[in-house]
């Protein structure tokens, strides 16, 4: 595979959960990186600073290159032979802190999905792939006098957190809102209650949260050449962004990525799209090591004329993703759990049309361990 030159790419993102359009700018010469309230030294970035403060936006850069990526600590977070599970549990919670929440999307995007950075001083390691519950405030209402019951969340950060450090974890949380059938108006008593909670929360607001927990979703590493097949929607794509800054972002001495990466996300349009700057930032500084392909189902049509999702893109490209599993590849679905059938649907049309029993491909791909599904 070939590695890429060092260079930068700059991009623009929103202060304060103003809305996440993006937006390119050009590169001039300064010297610091800065995610939420912590920096990192030598990347050259610079946009417009009086374009950008009418925009409302900062400009931040990612800085992609074999030779300088983002050095990361503590080390000692590599260590571990295996993941860490259930340190801390719903009986016996640990306390974070929220460090920032964002808006994730753009101003035309259905609905609205938040980035949410959580402060748990590293005392609640985690690896990539891995979920946190989070418990929100107030009663249980079908349990009277207990709490509300866990919510699992995909962790969408890398072990080491947005701030390279080891002390944060970010989680991608839609909000859920009801809306009455007959109305037409939200209901707010029938709204998400932990999704609510999150997106509402400000920087220094207490949270509950359980775990690390899960493992099907872990990235295998023993072999760094291998290739990883990401199908995502929406939110499902999480754990997705902790898998490629860990490949392409943080400079992780035990971890040299030389394989390939592809991932296909679908969502409802153009403004839906979720870390789409740090996604398209790969693609041009690891083509031969990073594929993305969007299914936009409100801005795309499929090869019959209808609208554009996931598993239309995955038929497009199913003869190679065959080919790349009969060679050992990792498939791995994350989303909404009505997302599967379709693809399942699918690929047993492909499988069928190679004359292949799909049956018995899924079931040898499971005993490889090559399959991995978490959907909710």
């Amino acid at each position: 595979m070939a590695t890429a030159a060092a260079s930068q790419v700059a991009f623009s993102a929103p202060v304060g959960g103003s809305d996440r359009a993006v937006r390119s700018s050009g590169i001039q010469g300064i010297n610091s990186l800065s995610f939420g309230n912590k920096s990192w030294i030598g990347t050259a970035l610079a946009c417009d600073s009086k374009a950008a403060a009418q925009r409302g936006h900062v400009c931040r850069a990612v800085q992609q290159s074999s030779k300088s990526k983002v050095s990361v600590v503590p080390l000692d977070l590599e260590s571990a032979k295996e993941p860490p599970l259930n340190t801390y549990k719903p009986k016996g919670p640990y306390t974070a802190t929220i460090v920032s929440v964002e808006r994730a999307v753009g101003p035309n995007a259905p609905g609205e999905t938040c980035h949410v950075v959580i402060d748990h001083g590293g005392n609640v390691p985690y690896w990539e792939g891995q979920s946190y519950g989070i418990i929100p405030p107030g009663e249980n209402p079908k349990k009277p006098g207990n709490p509300q019951n866990v919510r699992l969340y995909s962790i969408a950060s890398t072990r080491y957190g947005d701030s390279f450090d080891g002390k944060t974890a970010s989680l991608c949380v839609r909000r859920a809102v009801y809306y009455d059938p007959e109305t037409g108006k939200e209901d707010p008593s029938k709204n998400g209650v932990c999704s609510n909670f999150l997106c509402n929360s400000k920087p220094g607001d207490k949270i509950q949260m359980t775990g690390p927990s899960g493992k099907i979703m872990l990235l295998p590493e023993s072999d760094p050449n291998a290739t990883h097949i990401m199908i995502a929607t929406g939110t499902g794509v999480a754990p997705y962004r902790g898998y490629l800054r860990r490949m392409f972002m943080e400079d992780v001495p035990n971890f040299r990525f030389g394989g390939l990466a592809w991932l296909f996300l679908g969502v409802a349009n153009s403004d839906s799209l979720l870390y789409d700057e740090e996604f398209t930032s790969y693609l041009k500084q690891y083509p031969d090591n990073f594929r993305f392909d969007k299914a936009l189902s409100r801005e795309q049509k499929n090869k019959s004329g209808g609208k554009m999702y996931v598993q239309d893109k995955i038929e497009e490209y199913s003869d190679e993703i065959f080919k790349l599993l009969d060679g050992g590849a990792h498939i791995y679905f994350c989303g909404l759990k009505g997302m599967m059938p379709g693809i399942q649907d699918t690929l047993k049309k492909v499988a069928e049309q190679r004359g292949e029993s799909w049956d018995q491909k899924l079931s040898q791909l499971k005993k490889n361990k090559q399959w991995h599904v978490e959907v909710y």
